[in-house]
């Protein structure tokens, strides 16, 4: 991990008054020139029809409805359960009515963890196993543990009328969906709210196995989805690709690489005659783009020749007319002037007396928690709510950002967490727009990054001692952070007997640390070797006796 600069308001000059001076007239210099080069049929690009995130079709089509509070950032980031994934199931299947009127009384052990209504669901599938949702075993259905991606596309299969082990095997699932051209939210492991949206949209699109109907159209026959929302709900889908070579960049629908031209000018295509059929241009009314990438990008030209054009972040987008299908990027660096249209889901972004930051591709700020260490989140529970993780697997590939600063963790929950120089990125629940940052300094431990920051290695913290007295059924350190290697020493003042075990376990099954019970006067020392947050008990007294340790 590295010591990444720390930006704090107002720390930060970028130029002097002199310098900015000089800046600004060479700005204006520039703009000058540029302006007088616009041909006079070039005219300001203008929004396109409709573009929306699949969140907010699965909003509009009634698919996902969200908590109490309706689809906000704070539901999209949440952990998908078994509860949830249930629901969405029947919804696509046109089961939802039916199973929420459920009168069975016959049900799952556990179903008493959920609400009323939400047993008689349970009640339900319990009742028609032929759906496939038979429990976790041991008569339990496990509503709030969470859902991983092949389980997640288990439910859109079997939305689409395949069926687990007559067309597929579960360990198959991924790649079965992926042959359907499902797998948008395949590599996030453990799902996310917002990547269940990603997914269940693009199976909405997708042809049921009985041929002829989309899922959609089906639902719509169906009356579970209205039929004019359903028509409203055709858009040209862009999508983004990722290669090891090239990154992420931007395809359509059918995975046709789209292509940006050096020559261009933003807003303007100098692409004409004989490039035009070489390179044939890009052009959607009404548009659906996944989550990463931000509706205000896109945008519409008129070309000289009449016809429409869309634009990414102000370059016109076209195909090449020798990629015959999806996947080709034969016009990656034709004549040093073609390349694919790149995107990344980090950025940088700047604001007056804060200097630049790192931002995911709409502009929202990034942020890092002191209390993390190299490759280790301990952001949990209410924090996790207030400071949502970010996860991207798009990556850049140009530019001041290095795709090698970044890198993929697995938290303790099993969804993945994008890291900038070994620190876990995060977004702030109360910045609702490109530009605030108003979880700078929160606590003073949480803060944006300066990219621009030299990184010097962190020099590893030695080992050291540690003392946690027991004394009136309590340890004396709620939560103590230690340098991996070092030793805890507890001791017991009580007049009863305590120990202190860890929440952890190897993979053996056996707790990562465990005293004996000690009596009055009795010590123990334990070491810990590896990174991470263990949180241990009292065995005797469990239910009152808790604390952590964080292993950096």
């Amino acid at each position: 991990m590295h010591s990444i600069y720390i930006m704090k308001l107002g720390g930060i000059i970028r130029m002097n008054k002199r310098k900015r001076s000089k800046a600004a007239a060479w700005l204006l210099a520039v703009a000058f020139m540029l302006g007088s080069a616009i041909p006079a049929w070039a005219a300001e690009p203008t929004a396109p029809g409709i573009v929306k995130t699949d969140m907010q079709i699965a909003t509009d089509l009634g698919v996902l409805q969200g908590d109490g509070s309706g689809v906000t950032a704070a539901y999209l980031a949440k952990t998908t359960t078994r509860m949830q994934a249930a629901i969405l199931f029947l919804r696509l299947k046109g089961l939802e009515a039916v199973a929420s009127a459920f009168g069975g009384t016959d049900n799952f052990s556990d179903a008493g963890t959920v609400s009323d209504g939400n047993k008689a669901i349970l009640a339900y599938l319990k009742a028609n196993p032929q759906l496939g949702w038979t429990g976790t075993g041991s008569g339990k259905f496990e509503p709030a543990a969470q859902v991983t991606a092949q389980q997640y596309y288990k439910v859109l299969l079997e939305a689409l009328g395949y069926k687990q082990d007559a067309d597929f095997t579960y360990d198959q699932t991924l790649n079965y969906a992926r042959g359907l051209g499902l797998s948008q939210a395949a590599g996030a492991g453990s799902l996310r709210n917002a990547h269940v949206a990603a997914a269940t949209v693009e199976a909405l699109k997708a042809r049921m196995k009985s041929g002829g109907k989309t899922l959609l159209d089906s639902l719509a026959g169906q009356k579970v989805i209205d039929a004019a929302k359903a028509a409203a709900a055709q858009y040209a889908s862009i999508r983004i690709a990722t290669d090891a070579a090239l990154g992420s960049y931007l395809v359509d629908e059918a995975g046709k690489t789209l292509y940006m031209f050096m020559k261009d000018t933003p807003g303007i295509s100098t692409c004409k005659d004989q490039c035009a059929v070489n390179w044939p241009v890009y052009y959607a009314e009404n548009i659906q783009i996944p989550a990463d990438l931000n509706a205000a990008d896109f945008k519409t030209i008129v070309r000289d020749d009449g016809k429409k054009q869309t634009t990414y972040q102000g370059w016109p987008l076209y195909y090449y007319a020798k990629d015959g299908k999806a996947g080709d990027t034969l016009g990656q660096g034709v004549n040093q002037v073609w390349m694919v249209m790149n995107h990344s889901g980090v950025t940088i972004a700047s604001l007056e007396g804060l200097g630049s930051y790192i931002a995911d591709s709409k502009g929202m700020a990034l942020y890092l928690y002191t209390k993390d260490s190299a490759n280790l989140s301990v952001c949990k529970g209410n924090c996790e709510v207030n400071w949502p993780i970010f996860y991207t697997e798009h990556l850049p590939v140009m530019g001041q950002l290095k795709s090698t600063d970044f890198a993929t963790i697995t938290r303790e929950d099993g969804t993945k967490q994008t890291t900038y120089q070994g620190w876990p990125l995060y977004y702030y629940v109360k910045d609702t727009k490109p530009g605030e940052v108003k979880g700078q300094d929160v606590g003073k431990v949480w803060y944006v990054i300066d990219p621009t920051a030299a990184a010097k290695p962190v020099v590893k913290a030695e080992p050291k001692t540690y003392s946690i007295e027991i004394a009136k059924f309590a340890f004396s350190v709620q939560e103590l952070t230690v340098e991996a290697g070092s030793t805890i020493t507890f001791t017991n003042n009580d007049p009863v007997m305590h120990n202190a075990v860890s929440d952890l376990l190897k993979e053996d099954g056996t707790p990562f640390f465990e005293t004996k019970l000690l009596g009055k006067g009795e010590s123990e020392s334990v070491t810990i070797d590896k990174p991470g947050v263990y949180t241990y008990y009292c065995l005797p007294h469990k239910a009152n006796m808790k604390a952590t340790i964080i292993v950096k």
